[in-house]
């Protein structure tokens, strides 16, 4: 048993805290991830409205795992970036790896809104 949640330095809201500045961070140096947050939320609003809870359950994993591409993508930037100033192939095969992976996230994000939006329409 992990005696890391008993430990006298382990401090759940300091945890929190450290995650809610990392997506600060995230939004205000990132447009990319600022503004898919941005599409996301009337979408989001719009289900919660309509009472369909499915729909709104399927728009926060979209794009819970489209944030979490993008954050990983930027994270592995900025490493990548960090460790080697020059040009390296290496380096471009792991950001562009990285980039890819952002990159399905984002295609499943943008059809689930698509498809949530167009279904929330057909309600009005």
């Amino acid at each position: 048993m992990s005696r890391k949640y008993s430990t006298p330095g382990y401090h759940p809201i300091k945890k929190i805290k450290v995650i809610f500045k990392g997506l600060h961070i995230a939004v205000i140096t990132d447009f990319s991830v600022a503004y898919k947050l941005v599409l996301s939320i009337p979408i989001a609003i719009g289900a919660i409205a309509f009472h369909k809870w499915v729909d709104l359950s399927l728009i926060l994993i979209a794009t819970g795992l489209m944030l979490l591409g993008e954050l990983l993508n930027s994270a592995i930037e900025i490493l990548c970036d960090f460790v080697e100033q020059q040009q390296n192939p290496q380096i471009g095969a792991i950001k562009d790896i990285a980039a890819a992976a952002a990159g399905v996230g984002i295609f499943v994000w943008m059809a689930i809104l698509i498809i949530e939006g167009i279904h929330l329409l057909t309600i009005v």
